[in-house]
């Protein structure tokens, strides 16, 4: 399981169970396995910003604040948030270079997002600027958020070093893919 830290914005609109698992009425059966070992795609904080009055998803990573922007959610697409954050996932590593082997350990560490609103300042404020990056970065010179490309602009933000408190700056693309393994 994959435990995603939401803001109170987003927790209020995901259709969840007593477990924090979303419910989602197109499946009867979890569509990703469980992972019996330690997790290295553990812990993700989500956020719901809204560019140009559309909802739009924003993910990092904790340990490597490895971002994933999901522009133009509807709220239909929010109980299939497990499948949407995978694809996301898997997608922009491909994009970023990761190899086979890294791309193949992803896929098997994925499983249910377990949601809840604990959060950390540090984490949330990454998220906050790449909101910031996105907005001013391309909305302000005329760009409409239905035309960013997810996967694009998920690799431009991880691209772009990050702040982290105690840490320095790192880079997200080489933290996630170090995290995933050798290339």
């Amino acid at each position: 399981m994959i435990h995603l830290h939401c803001t109170k914005k987003l927790i209020a609109k995901l259709p969840l169970d007593q477990n924090g698992l979303l419910k989602d009425p197109q499946r009867e059966h979890p569509a990703l396995h469980e992972v019996s070992e330690a997790n290295l795609l553990d812990n993700w904080h989500a956020n719901l910003v809204v560019l140009q009055g559309r909802q739009c998803l924003m993910f990092v990573h904790d340990a490597t604040r490895f971002p994933l922007f999901i522009p133009a959610v509807k709220k239909a697409d929010l109980a299939g948030l497990d499948g949407l954050f995978a694809d996301a996932l898997i997608s922009v590593l491909g994009k970023v270079g990761a190899a086979e082997g890294q791309l193949d350990r992803a896929v098997h560490l994925l499983g249910p997002l377990v949601c809840d609103s604990e959060s950390d300042r540090s984490v949330q404020g990454s998220s906050t600027e790449y909101g910031k990056m996105i907005r001013f970065g391309v909305l302000d010179g005329g760009g409409s958020v239905m035309d960013l490309a997810p996967y694009s602009t998920s690799v431009w933000l991880a691209d772009t070093p990050m702040g982290i408190k105690g840490r320095g700056y790192i880079r997200p693309i080489k933290e996630m893919l170090g995290l995933l393994g050798e290339r």
